[in-house]
């Protein structure tokens, strides 16, 4: 079991305060899977607007949170100097069945079902209280910038 703390996060993947969405890395096993968590604030910005008077993690920064998940998997498994962005190719069959709201820790897996040099294609889910409340796949490459 080998586990990211945000230092090192920050040096795989290039986003940032507000968009950065991973904050640990529980375990992962590099060009295979990871399991990373968000936890999640009344603080978030996005929060001010989705919703007021009952907030509610937009379904498509849970979608970003897997996203970035999948880009420290794929950026551990390079040497990276963090030269490489990850780009989204396709986001496919996501289900949304619970709304995540403050105070809840997302749990963010991610498995490669298959990658070739810089493009992968991964199966995706979040979960709260080991209940999920999203899935889907994903599609991403890594572009040299």
């Amino acid at each position: 079991m080998k586990q990211i703390l945000i230092e090192e996060i920050l040096k795989l993947i290039p986003h940032r305060y507000p968009m950065m969405l991973v904050d640990k890395v529980i375990n992962i096993e590099p060009n295979k899977s990871i399991l990373a968590l968000k936890n999640v604030t009344i603080n978030e910005q996005f929060f001010v607007g989705h919703f007021p008077t009952k907030p509610v993690m937009p379904g498509v920064l849970i979608v970003e949170a897997l996203a970035q998940s999948a880009a420290i998997l794929a950026a551990s498994g390079i040497e990276s100097d963090n030269s490489y962005i990850p780009y989204f190719t396709s986001i496919e069959k996501f289900k949304f069945r619970k709304t995540v709201v403050p105070g809840d820790t997302l749990f963010l897996n991610v498995v490669i079902e298959k990658s070739r040099g810089n493009y992968w294609q991964l199966s995706s889910s979040a979960s709260v209280d080991q209940e999920v409340v999203a899935s889907g796949s994903i599609s991403a490459m890594l572009v040299k910038s």
